[in-house]
């Protein structure tokens, strides 16, 4: 509070007392002596009532506007060996006074480790903590957590027994306190302030949350989260997806795309038109490498617009128009009749969602335009022959069509601590069936002296991986491709177009993950973790 403002506070604290027939004391600059063996400080909050002076023979309380007469002949009451006498004081005052008489209790906030098997004593410490703070000190401290481990996104699920709090590292999910539904309850709504959703909405919704918070300890920080919320049997779960504003990493050298991959990018860059589709799960990096591919097309001599759900990264030079979620299914799509009639070089869809949209993006990407979307499948195949049943026969499909890029993230053995052995015969034959299997253009590893490598774990890291790395394949249209792709969609099959595009040269998720096994990158273990 400003000066000025304490100094009209005490005015008209004063008023008040000559209007009651009340005496007045300014404490704003008064020393504060206490007498805690008067009253013990939950008396002094819930009455509101301070000793501000006391000897043998006398007690002079200072009261509030709130203090009540009843309160105050109590007080008389307690002490018959004392005059009791009463000062009336500001709000503010007694505030002041309380921090003195009732010192707020220092927080120390513990960081979170993981451990394969869980360190249970600093899970109840972490969430001993957490029931002692305020509901905004509790999100900016698993922010900040999450932030420190390279987490990418917070769980809070509701149970019978209480809420878990789970983060998630590396792709893995790490359970790292416990909340009870009272407390929930308080961060649940200070979630839903913040992110502008509703705490009893019976449909899932979206929201974000781009704020400074401040711990009890003093120390700031930034909390920018999509969040994405659901109504379970035991209450609304929340799901925290963590954005990385470091617009340098928006970058395509630093996605780990390899010579071969990189080299259909580039031919996209250098030729901006058609259809480019991203596919995975959640999770697995699709708006990264969009981004990443917009930030590279983005020039003063083009116009970028994209259509997101929401806007997840905010780049400068480009338009970006958010696209409500709880809009009807042509809601992308008369978005995209509108954004074209803008005349853009480059659009983005943040996702095709509907048969209308998909068309909308098709007739886009055949009258010049380079549109970039994601989209939800299991493999680069099987998203061609799902576009194909959005789309229904269209002649025009394969030459709009420009690359189809399928990944999902793995963890990636720690190179300081992986332990290399040698495989046996039947993990061999496991990697040799697979190897078999690639193009026939490329050059195929020896297996016969192989070496691989396994993760090690250690105090330091108690799983042995360190970061993530992706695994992918990329559809390209070549000719072999859009002949089958020509033909009645009741013909046209996920195998039938997987095989095709494996003999015109493209890599399966699974034959890339398998390479990079035997160049020591990752495990099988891994792989078949998130590759069927």
């Amino acid at each position: 509070m400003s000066e000025d403002a304490r100094a009209d506070e005490e005015r008209a604290t004063q008023r008040r007392a000559q209007i009651l027939g009340m005496s007045y004391t300014d404490t704003s600059g008064s020393e504060k002596p206490l007498y805690k063996e008067l009253l013990v400080p939950d008396e002094m909050r819930e009455n509101h009532s301070i000793p501000i002076y006391a000897d043998e023979h006398h007690i002079n309380f200072g009261v509030t506007n709130t203090t009540s007469q009843q309160t105050m002949q109590e007080l008389r009451n307690r002490f018959l060996d004392q005059r009791v006498s009463f000062t009336l004081i500001s709000d503010t005052g007694f505030k002041d006074y309380m921090l003195l008489y009732d010192p707020p209790k220092k927080i120390e906030y513990q960081d979170v480790e993981l451990s394969k098997e869980g360190d249970i004593d600093l899970f109840s410490e972490v969430s001993e903590t957490l029931e002692k703070v305020l509901a905004d000190d509790i999100l900016a401290y698993l922010v900040k957590q999450t932030y420190q481990l390279k987490g990418s996104d917070i769980h809070l699920e509701n149970q019978k027994e209480g809420v878990r709090v789970r983060i998630r590292v590396d792709g893995v999910l790490h359970p790292v306190a416990a909340l009870s539904h009272e407390k929930y309850h308080q961060l649940l709504s200070s979630i839903a302030i913040a992110a502008n959703v509703s705490t009893a909405d019976p449909n899932p919704q979206t929201g974000h949350i781009n704020n400074q918070y401040k711990l009890a300890t003093g120390e700031e920080v930034t909390v920018n989260l999509r969040v994405e919320t659901v109504p379970t049997v035991y209450g609304q779960d929340v799901v925290m997806r963590l954005f990385n504003l470091k617009m340098e990493l928006l970058n395509l050298d630093k996605l780990g795309l390899s010579e071969r991959e990189r080299a259909p990018v580039d031919d996209i860059i250098t030729h901006p038109s058609g259809m480019v589709l991203v596919v995975g799960p959640t999770g697995s990096g699709k708006t990264t490498t969009l981004y990443s591919l917009i930030n590279t097309l983005n020039s003063s001599e083009r116009k970028i617009i994209t259509l997101e759900d929401p806007v997840e990264y905010f780049l400068p030079g480009i338009v970006q128009i958010p696209v409500a979620g709880d809009q009807d299914a042509t809601g992308f799509a008369d978005h995209l009749r509108a954004v074209l009639r803008l005349d853009p070089d480059v659009v983005m869809v943040g996702e095709i969602r509907d048969q209308d949209t998909a068309r909308t993006a098709l007739q886009a990407a055949l009258t010049g335009h380079l549109v970039l979307s994601t989209f939800h499948a299991s493999s680069a195949a099987a998203a061609l022959t799902r576009m194909l049943d959005a789309i229904g026969i269209n002649p025009l499909f394969a030459s709009a069509m420009h690359l189809v890029m399928a990944q999902r993230l793995i963890r990636k053995l720690d190179d300081e601590t992986k332990e290399a052995f040698k495989p046996d015969k039947e993990l061999k034959d496991q990697l040799k069936a697979v190897v078999d299997t690639l193009p026939p253009n490329m050059k195929k590893p020896d297996l016969s002296k192989l070496t691989l490598y396994r993760a090690k774990p250690n105090a330091k890291n108690p799983f042995g991986f360190k970061g993530q790395l992706a695994i992918r394949e990329q559809l390209v249209m070549t000719p072999g491709v859009q002949q089958l792709l020509r033909l009645p969609p009741n013909e046209i099959t996920t195998d039938i177009l997987e095989k095709k595009a494996v003999e015109d040269g493209m890599l399966t998720m699974l034959q890339d993950g398998v390479l990079k096994i035997i160049n020591g990158e990752t495990t099988l273990e891994e792989v078949y973790r998130v590759v069927s």
